[in-house]
């Protein structure tokens, strides 16, 4: 028998069999189908793990450069928490020294003495003089504790740690979101190992479960996705 009648036989012999066997053609569709639909979740799992790592990976960084910022600040507030506490230190001794001189009588170093305080410290040093402080046993106990004494150092030292603080929180918080991508990036990975797992299985059944599983934890991690804020 020539080569070309024996497929032509050949072929018409398995369209008979499809024809008498519908059956085996749908179930093909179905695997078919169903392969489709695993290639989707695969292609879906893959831009999902590589958006949660690289949003993993930029909050880090926003969380370093915050932490960073908040040292920075941290150094400036302790210098200057260092300059105030050196001008009230200069400001106490001439006082000091202002004091000795009047009480010994000598007019003249005590003026040139009240010539040397700072001018934030000067104002507060003639509204004390005025309470009479050498006579006047309730009188303050030094132009420091008067309320027109002003030190902008001080002021400026703790309006920077209230920054450094701030900015320290925020660091905490870009980090734990930073976390959050990173489990995220772990329940995909789990997804992804449901839907290799499912592949293995030839019952229908079992293999359809394992991807509802699958598609489960994938809906889960999309809404994580969609809550969490980008960096």
């Amino acid at each position: 028998m020539p080569e070309g009648n024996a497929n032509v036989e050949i072929a018409a012999h398995l369209r008979e069999q499809g024809a008498e066997h519908p059956g085996a053609e749908a179930g093909h569709r179905r695997r078919e189908l169903l392969e489709i639909f695993e290639a989707v979740l695969l292609a879906l799992v893959a831009l999902a793990t590589a958006l949660s790592g690289y949003q993993a990976a930029k909050w880090d960084g926003v969380s370093a450069r915050q932490y960073a910022t908040s040292s920075r600040l941290r150094v400036q507030s302790e210098q200057a928490s260092l300059t105030s506490n050196q001008y009230l230190i200069y400001n106490s001794g001439t006082l000091t020294a202002w004091l000795q001189a009047q009480v010994s009588g000598d007019k003249r170093l005590a003026a040139i003495l009240a010539r040397r305080f700072t001018p934030n410290y000067r104002g507060a040093f003639v509204a004390w003089l005025a309470t009479h402080p050498l006579t006047n046993a309730s009188a303050p106990a030094g132009p420091r504790f008067m309320p027109q004494y002003r030190d902008p150092y001080a002021a400026q030292a703790a309006t920077i740690a209230t920054q450094a603080s701030a900015e320290y929180s925020r660091g905490v918080d870009s980090r734990d979101t930073g976390e959050k991508y990173v489990r995220l990036t772990v329940i995909l990975a789990a997804v992804l190992f449901l839907i290799a797992v499912g592949q293995r299985f030839k019952i229908r059944n079992v293999r359809w479960s394992v991807l509802a599983v699958a598609c489960a934890f994938l809906v889960y991690a999309l809404a994580l996705v969609a809550m969490y804020p980008r960096a």
